[in-house]
């Protein structure tokens, strides 16, 4: 499972021009499942992503976690995240699951994180065409893969 998470200040996902979810400040996440991953890979990144010290303490060190600030998270599935452009100049999604392997594991994700977390958890649409917008915070952008 590979994970870009980035600091915002806010994001939505809209689908077909209709806003389906919003957080505040807070972490989008963009969430890419492979085919090799398991509950093992879910259990581990759920277990992670809340408790992130990417935001500022008041001295400006990175110190506090989502619980700390009251922070949103939002979660968007994206397979192109294992797209591999190594060879040629067209993207191979090998790597990345099927949507019959993704999708349960992309809701378990999201199953447990709302709950083992008070943090509001809100998602995007697995599977459509979606229309990401944030207002990254630093920026502050890392990748987290198990």
């Amino acid at each position: 499972m590979k994970c870009v998470v980035q600091r915002v200040k806010n994001a939505t996902v809209a689908v077909d021009g209709q806003i389906v979810s919003s957080i505040g400040p807070g972490l989008l996440v963009l969430a890419g499942i492979a085919v090799t991953d398991t509950v093992a890979e879910v259990n581990w990144m759920a277990s992670k992503l809340p408790v992130l010290r990417v935001f500022p303490d008041e001295t400006g060190v990175m110190n506090r976690s989502l619980a700390d600030i009251g922070g949103g998270l939002l979660v968007v599935s994206q397979f192109t995240l294992y797209g591999d452009l190594v060879k040629g100049t067209r993207p191979s999604f090998m790597k990345a699951a099927r949507p019959d392997h993704a999708e349960p594991l992309y809701n378990l994700l999201l199953e447990t994180l709302k709950s083992t977390t008070d943090i509001d958890i809100q998602s995007g649409q697995f599977g459509a065409m979606m229309d990401v917008s944030l207002v990254n915070d630093g920026p502050v952008t890392m990748l987290l893969e198990r």
